[in-house]
């Protein structure tokens, strides 16, 4: 596999594509599925190498690779700045953008029957990108964050359309304690009734953490209710910190 992950249309996609499909599949999804369930997140350890890590890193600056820069300053997210890919995605990202859906689907399927939703996602991504993009939801989403000293990231929750799949996948391109220090990724869950709950994720580079987007089922002693759920990232202390978000609904 080549370290820079390359336009998605090279002769090279279809056996990364195959690869990446392989190395999700390796995946423990009956341990993820119940810390989903139990926590609203779960952690895939060493999901990408510390080389594919750099080469998504460096893309940053190539201004080809992507539709939009956000300074979140500008905007009151926090502090720091972030780009949306376009399309065509690098190999490595589509190629996990497409691989996890699936297994992350199911998850969401049986979430929203819990919920008593009925909305049901298909089983592959790119039956549900087109629904996306029948509903006027065609901006890709998947993204590129960087944090220097002093940033943050508000808590927050990634909604951009009628039509939001209801968990994402946050990978670690950057190495905790070499490349930065402080920047945790944290998650707080808002109960009825009750009072918010934080959870503080540790991850290592290369590391990917699958965590719902919006709401998520408890099993109560009732029967399932719903919790509300919102991420963000606490300050950098020091170093530079980049993320690659992996969201699998487009944007309106």
């Amino acid at each position: 596999m080549s370290a820079l992950p390359a336009p998605s249309d090279s002769t090279g996609a279809p056996a990364m594509a195959a690869e990446i499909e392989a190395r999700v599949g390796r995946q423990d999804w009956g341990r993820l599925a119940a810390d989903l369930d139990g926590f609203g997140n779960a952690v895939m350890e060493k999901l990408l190498s510390a080389e594919e890590c750099r080469a998504i890193a460096a893309l940053y600056d190539e201004e080809a690779h992507f539709r939009s820069h956000i300074h979140m300053a500008r905007h009151g997210f926090g502090k720091g700045e972030y780009r949306y890919f376009r399309y065509p995605l690098p190999d490595l990202v589509a190629g996990l953008r497409t691989a996890l859906y699936p297994h992350l689907a199911s998850v969401a399927n049986d979430w929203n029957a819990r919920m008593g939703e009925e909305a049901r996602y298909p089983a592959s991504h790119g039956d549900y990108l087109a629904l996306c993009h029948a509903a006027g939801q065609q901006r890709p989403t998947p993204l590129l964050l960087r944090y220097g000293p002093g940033d943050f990231n508000c808590l927050h929750q990634d909604l951009y359309g009628d039509l939001a799949f209801p968990l994402q996948v946050a990978i670690l391109l950057s190495e905790p304690g070499a490349d930065f220090s402080g920047g945790e990724f944290v998650l707080t869950e808002q109960r009825p009734r009750m009072q918010s709950r934080a959870e503080v994720v540790p991850l290592c580079q290369g590391d990917a953490v699958a965590f719902a987007v919006h709401n998520r089922p408890v099993q109560g002693a009732k029967g399932s209710y719903r919790v509300n759920l919102r991420h963000g990232v606490s300050r950098v202390r020091s170093g530079n910190r980049h993320t690659l978000g992996l969201i699998f609904h487009d944007a309106s």
